[in-house]
């Protein structure tokens, strides 16, 4: 995805680190490794001592990043609660249906936070005239740190509620 855009020197690589660091994870396993193949009967347990399901961690990954992208686009949009906002009503997916829909909205929001990045008309550095301080630097940033603290969490879950029958 590079553009034939003049930037800085070092800015398409910061820009393309960015994308990549989000996609790919590079020091821990990506979102796609941990949701791929999920045992979808077992996504609404949450294992003892443990606070969530792996459908609760999805979802808040999957709704985390979509205030984060939704506020990067927009001085109107207005997040939601905190923190019922962010987390799903049930321990577990209605229907497998359910599961992979979230999946893909996620892909898709973050693909479309990954183009918003490697956009050369944006300036990573420059805050946001609606926020406090947020630059969409800040803001990749802050994707990459939640979902990867939270993928941690949904490879435990997976781990437990699959040992499950051993």
């Amino acid at each position: 995805m590079k553009s034939d855009a003049k930037l800085p020197a070092g800015e398409q690589a910061l820009r393309e680190h960015l994308a990549a660091l989000l996609r790919e994870g590079h020091a821990h396993i990506t979102f796609d490794q941990a949701v791929r193949g999920f045992p979808l009967d077992r996504a609404g347990i949450r294992p003892r001592g443990l606070p969530h399901s792996a459908w609760e961690l999805l979802e808040h990954i999957r709704l985390a990043q979509e205030d984060i992208l939704r506020f990067s686009q927009s001085a109107d949009y207005v997040s939601p609660s905190w923190p019922e906002g962010y987390w799903p009503e049930s321990p577990a997916p209605e229907s497998e249906k359910r599961w992979t829909a979230s999946v893909r909205r996620y892909r898709k929001d973050l693909a479309e936070f990954e183009a918003m990045l490697l956009d050369p008309k944006r300036d990573l550095r420059r805050g946001f005239p609606w926020g406090d301080g947020q630059t969409l630097l800040r803001e990749a940033l802050t994707i990459a740190d939640h979902t990867s603290y939270h993928v941690g969490q949904l490879v435990m879950v997976r781990k437990l509620v699959e040992s499950r029958d051993r």
